[in-house]
């Protein structure tokens, strides 16, 4: 996982994030609670490809801008 800029500039955009979270999770158990970081990562490089490629912009690291705005409203990352 590199910056936010590297990681929007990857091919799927965000990716390298996904895969930080795949990676935290099989390490600990598939415990979501020790992966928050990975997670909030994903959530704001996903807010940013949308930001700067709209909302009918697909990408398959992030879900769809919907649900993502609900998901970051639920962590307080809006």
């Amino acid at each position: 996982m590199g910056g936010l800029k590297e990681d929007l500039a990857y091919d799927p955009p965000c990716h390298p994030r996904a895969c930080a979270i795949q990676s935290c999770l099989t390490k600990n158990s598939y415990q979501e609670e020790k992966c928050q970081s990975q997670i909030n990562a994903l959530y704001e490089c996903c807010n940013a490809f949308y930001q700067a490629q709209g909302e009918d912009a697909k990408t398959p690291s992030c879900p769809k801008p919907s649900l993502l705005k609900l998901r970051m409203k639920q962590r307080g990352q809006n």
